[in-house]
C-alpha cells in the first residue's frame, strides 16, 4: 500500500513527528511503501472560494498543492494527518491543505482513500481534541474515507515526554496493522 505521511509541525523534530515516525517504521517493516510531505515547509495557498475549478477541475493557484501535492494524494492508497494542536485546532497549514480538496471533492471522494490521524498536545485533557477529532471523523465522512485508527498524544508537550509515554507505541502500533 502507498501511504502519505502530511506532517505538519513547525518543529522537525517535535512531538508529532516523533510519533509520525514510529508509524512510518512499523509501516516500512510491513512493507509498505511511505512518503512524506511537510505542509509546513511548502507554499499551499489557502482555498480562494472561487469556484473556478467547479470541484473537479484545476485551481487558479499555481502553489505546491495544485503542481504537486494534489498528484500525490491521487497516487496514494492511505493519507496519514500528523499535527500538534495549536488552539484546540489543526494546524493553519495543514487545514489549507485539505480545504483545497475542494478542487478534486467528487473523485476524491470516489477514491475511498484509508487515513489516520496522529495529534498531540501538551495538555492532557481530552477536551483538548474534540474538535481536531470531530473535524476528521466528518472530513472522513464526507469524503468517503476510511478511517483506520488515532493516535491522540495527550501530555505530548516536549519529545523527551513523548518518548517516555504510551503513545510511541501506539504510533507503531498503529503503522503496524496497516
Amino acid at each position: 500500500m502507498k501511504i502519505l505521511v502530511l506532517k505538519s509541525s513547525g518543529n522537525k523534530k517535535g512531538s508529532s513527528n516523533l510519533l509520525a515516525d514510529e508509524f512510518i517504521r512499523s509501516a516500512k517493516e510491513s512493507g509498505h511503501e511511505i512518503t512524506e510531505y511537510d505542509v509546513i515547509r511548502s507554499d499551499i495557498r489557502p482555498c480562494l472560494g472561487c469556484n473556478h475549478c467547479g470541484m473537479s477541475g484545476p485551481c487558479v493557484q499555481k502553489d505546491d498543492y495544485e503542481n504537486k501535492l494534489k498528484g500525490m494524494i491521487r497516487e496514494t492508497d492511505m493519507l496519514v494527518f500528523v499535527m500538534p494542536v495549536y488552539y484546540f485546532n489543526w494546524p493553519a497549514q495543514l487545514k489549507a491543505a485539505i480545504d483545497r480538496f475542494y478542487s478534486f471533492t467528487g473523485e476524491l471522494a470516489r477514491m475511498h482513500k484509508k487515513t489516520a490521524l496522529i495529534a498531540v498536545a501538551w495538555d492532557n485533557s481530552d477536551s483538548v481534541f474534540d474538535v481536531v477529532k470531530a473535524c476528521y471523523k466528518r472530513i472522513c465522512e464526507y469524503m468517503n474515507f476510511m478511517d483506520q485508527g488515532m493516535v491522540i498524544g495527550k501530555g505530548c508537550g516536549t519529545p523527551e515526554m513523548t518518548r517516555r509515554s504510551r503513545y510511541m507505541n501506539e504510533a507503531y502500533e498503529l503503522g503496524k496493522k496497516m
